[in-house]
């Protein structure tokens, strides 16, 4: 208990990074994943063993601009020294953005007040190698119109059980999505969905819905329709996961961080 005891510091870090290379965020074993290479880097500056709790955990191939982890230590290093030292020891397609210290209590997953994903759609005639791996190429033309005013009716709290996969031990299918938006900017067509929390597949689900709305396959009524059964995996088909960006996790106070 004296030893635990020691890891009396908590540090909370700012991690971008593209998942392309990673099955996913969480350790797993015998494959590479975000936070594997999180904690060696961890052991190298501070020479501990520790885990890190994420604010979110991305699937296989999905990307985070903004994901929110935290680590106990013993370390008093500075949160700038361990911005610097660890991103010396990363992979180059992950990156502390930023770090602070936190009190012990402080629980990264469990305090977060809201996620928020981005989706993206490479929507052009033609690929683009630029975007390979960043974005869902669909090259028929989207109605992005109809595809915003079809997800608007998602916002609120709802039972999105037909918007999930496979659930595991949750039992609370609702949710309370605050902000769903469809938005075009030149070739990208962009998804931003806030919210308490997600299921497991819960955006990309929606978008492959969305994506029907917009090639003039289904209507906004169909996505009212699909919520309503509330039967799982129903809404679909899931887009990729190379689309889909962790943007932002948000708290009921600025963490103070520094790079």
């Amino acid at each position: 208990m004296g030893e635990v005891a020691l890891f009396n510091n908590k540090v909370v870090l700012l991690v971008e990074y593209h998942g392309g290379n990673y099955c996913g965020f969480q350790w797993q074993p015998g494959v590479p994943t975000v936070q594997d290479e999180l904690e060696k880097a961890i052991r190298k500056v501070t020479g501990e063993a520790v885990r890190v709790v994420a604010a979110s955990r991305t699937d296989s191939g999905v990307h985070a601009l903004g994901q929110v982890v935290s680590f106990r230590t013993r370390s008093m290093l500075s949160p700038r020294t361990f911005v610097r030292a660890l991103n010396f020891y990363l992979p180059r397609d992950i990156a502390i953005k930023g770090a602070c210290r936190v009190d012990v209590k402080f629980d990264v997953r469990r305090d977060a007040t809201s996620r928020e994903y981005e989706y993206k759609i490479l929507n052009s005639p033609t690929r683009s190698p630029l975007w390979e791996g960043l974005a869902y190429f669909v090259p028929q033309k989207l109605d992005v119109e109809m595809m915003d005013r079809a997800c608007k009716l998602l916002e609120g709290e709802h039972d999105f059980a037909s918007f999930g996969a496979d659930l595991g031990k949750r039992r609370s299918t609702v949710r309370t999505l605050y902000e769903a938006g469809v938005e075009r900017e030149g070739e990208i067509v962009a998804l931003r969905m806030r919210a308490n929390s997600f299921l497991p597949h819960q955006v990309r689900n929606t978008v492959g819905l969305l994506v029907r709305v917009g090639l003039g396959k289904a209507g906004p009524e169909e996505l009212h329709r699909v919520m309503e059964a509330k039967k799982l995996g129903l809404a679909g088909p899931t887009a990729p996961a190379h689309g889909l960006y962790l943007v932002k996790v948000e708290y009921p106070y600025i963490l103070e961080m520094e790079n």
